[in-house]
């Protein structure tokens, strides 16, 4: 999985719309490419953070408050499966997106069975 972080309320204040249009075009062209390769399973974009509600179990009840778990200003924006031959070309790609947006991404494996114990 390769997982985008970001905020889109900072990413409008401090982007211009030329370049957020661009940044959207070279989202759908990743996607193009991704599946002609048949490397993408699956790609999505999220909702801000500010949009997210987080659901906690606090003396013996659940609690709903808003926003995103972590303090952060920044969460997962946005993110990709993909079925590759290797990390070292999960980390190719999420390096193509890092040099355009300049923002963090984070590749980590989907587990395809539950931990050893």
């Amino acid at each position: 999985m390769i997982m985008m972080f970001g905020s889109s309320a900072g990413m409008m204040e401090t982007r211009s719309k030329e370049w957020i249009l661009e940044m959207i075009e070279f989202m759908h062209q990743l996607d193009r490419d991704l599946t002609d390769a048949g490397e993408l399973v699956s790609s999505e974009g999220l909702a801000d953070g500010t949009q997210a509600k987080t659901v906690t179990f606090q003396k013996g009840t659940t609690v709903v408050t808003d926003g995103p778990f972590a303090e952060s200003k920044e969460s997962v924006i946005g993110f990709w499966i993909v079925d590759v031959e290797s990390q070292a070309r999960a980390v190719e790609i999420a390096s193509r997106v890092v040099a355009f947006t300049h923002g963090p991404i984070e590749v980590r494996q989907v587990m395809d069975a539950p931990p050893e114990v």
